[in-house]
């Protein structure tokens, strides 16, 4: 029959080939290609709005260049015009006059393709149409004999120029609108260009945190949890599979291969056990069985030769190491059951007092002084008082045994931070544990006495009867300066399983 151990194993290993195969079959879209369509599509944007200024700063230096040509076109009209006037007052500056006209005419003709996109070809053929009116009467003025019979010269003039006139300042004013017009869109492109920068870093930060983070969060929520125990593997949230998918298919691996390996170590930890209990038995067993042999052998061998003092010696011997073999077997049904405890409510200062009592003799005997600190206002602990004076007693004689020139044994009771906990530490002035000794204190037929001493079993006992009450043992030692062991039990309400960690003390 597989144990509980390879159940979950089992079951572990189906969820995590059914996270795995539901994490594989997504479709793929890795955050590297999303990122970087993210940055292609801002750099499209970018180019976007750097092709839009370099195209409007263009044009408006078009525009100015073609507003520098009509205020000049505008300037050479003015300037005919003014020599019009000299010549009609001081019949003077004619040929300036028609200068400046020919000037004009040239501007009009190399800006023609920018006045008809600004005011249209029909406003052009109005400007050419004025223009070469006006220039052909002043030709007139400079050639009387031209065919200008019957017309009011310098009228006409007036009205040609006038109409030039009002024609360019007309197209200068429209020009100007337009590029203050530009001017005012090129200020607004950077300040659009920022906004927008602006809510793509917004939303960029937005989709890092829920594309990004929010996994990474969830991943180290997960190995918190597979610290603490917790194997289940972990099973797709999303409709897409990223790298973050692929961190979680390792993770599920790693979590199948950890469970196995658990599984093989708790396989060899019970034959390690198993072994280490076996060998202890024979070994434990061995040496009072045999002195039995010896003696019993003795005995019926030289029963008529001895005298009756010395069979009474012999008897006494057999029934010494039988009550040892006795022991032993005892305090090894003591560490393999779990049997009930009569649990109740009780005072932690009357059980250490009942337990010094028991150990009045060997304490006198070891030369060992006492002294107690009990924290005020204890609250009762919950328990089985006999088997808690048994792990007391096996505490205070292991102390006396760690100090045999004699020392001091420090008895103290506090509670802990959380106030669920009493802790009573027993703290002696003995030889000390060698540090790569502690780890083996709690295991089965480990001794660190010398001689028939001891069983190596007290502190596995002592172990499973405060585990079985919902406490736990730990060791402090420093070789040749002393040891404490810390007891923590329950209070007396519910009993419940004290953490692995290390209890502080107020």
């Amino acid at each position: 029959m597989p144990s509980p151990l390879e159940d979950a194993a089992s079951t572990i290993d189906a969820i995590a080939e059914e996270a795995q195969r539901s994490l594989q079959e997504r479709p793929s879209i890795s955050i590297r290609v999303r990122l970087s369509i993210a940055f292609f599509l801002w750099l499209i944007v970018s180019l976007g709005v750097t092709i839009v200024s370099i195209l409007t700063t263009t044009r408006i230096q078009r525009k100015l260049d073609f507003l520098e040509a009509t205020g000049r076109y505008g300037f050479e009209i003015q300037q005919a015009r003014r020599f019009e006037k000299n010549y009609f007052l001081y019949r003077t500056n004619l040929d300036d006059a028609l200068e400046h006209v020919k000037t004009a005419h040239e501007i009009l003709e190399r800006e023609g393709g920018n006045i008809v996109a600004v005011v249209g070809l029909e406003q052009l053929d109005t400007m050419t149409h004025h223009l070469v009116r006006y220039e052909q009467l002043l030709a007139g003025l400079k050639e009387p004999a031209a065919n200008l019979e019957g017309v009011n010269i310098e009228t006409e003039l007036r009205a040609h120029g006038a109409q030039m006139v009002a024609v360019a300042d007309q197209l200068l004013a429209k020009e100007r609108q337009t590029v203050n017009s530009m001017l005012i869109m090129s200020r607004r492109i950077p300040v659009v260009f920022l906004l927008l920068l602006l809510l793509s870093i917004i939303y960029f930060a937005m989709v890092m945190a829920r594309q990004v983070f929010t996994p990474l969060k969830r991943m180290m929520r997960v190995s918190h949890r597979i610290a603490d125990g917790d194997f289940t593997p972990i099973t797709p949230q999303k409709a897409y599979r990223d790298e973050f998918s692929q961190l979680a298919m390792a993770m599920n691996h790693m979590v199948v291969q950890l469970v196995r390996r658990h599984e093989m170590l708790a396989q060899a930890q019970k034959l390690k056990a198993l072994g280490t209990l076996t060998a202890g038995v024979a070994h434990e067993l061995n040496n009072p069985i045999n002195n039995i042999m010896l003696t019993a052998n003795a005995l019926r061998d030289e029963y008529e030769e001895v005298s009756g003092e010395e069979r009474l010696d012999m008897l006494n011997d057999l029934v010494t190491q039988s009550e040892r073999a006795q022991r032993i077997v005892r305090n090894l049904l003591d560490f393999a059951r779990q049997s009930e405890m009569e649990a109740g409510a009780h005072e932690v200062k009357d059980i250490i007092e009942d337990t010094l009592r028991l150990a009045t003799n060997q304490i006198k005997l070891a030369k060992v002084k006492i002294k107690g600190e009990l924290a005020p206002n204890l609250p009762p602990i919950y328990g089985d008082q006999q088997q808690l004076k048994q792990v007391f007693l096996n505490l205070v004689l292991n102390a006396l045994d760690a100090m045999p020139n004699g020392g001091t044994l420090r008895i103290s009771c506090n509670n802990t931070r959380d106030r669920e906990y009493v802790c009573v530490e027993f703290t002696d002035t003995g030889v000390g544990i060698p540090e790569h000794r502690i780890s083996d204190i709690f295991n089965p037929f480990f001794t660190t006495k010398s001689g028939s001493k001891g069983t190596g079993l007290g502190l596995a006992v002592s172990r499973g009867i405060i585990r079985q009450h919902g406490g736990e043992i730990k060791v402090k030692s420093e070789e040749g300066r002393g040891t404490t062991f810390s007891v923590f039990l329950p209070v007396a309400k519910v009993p419940a399983a004290i953490s692995d960690e290390d209890r502080d003390v107020e």
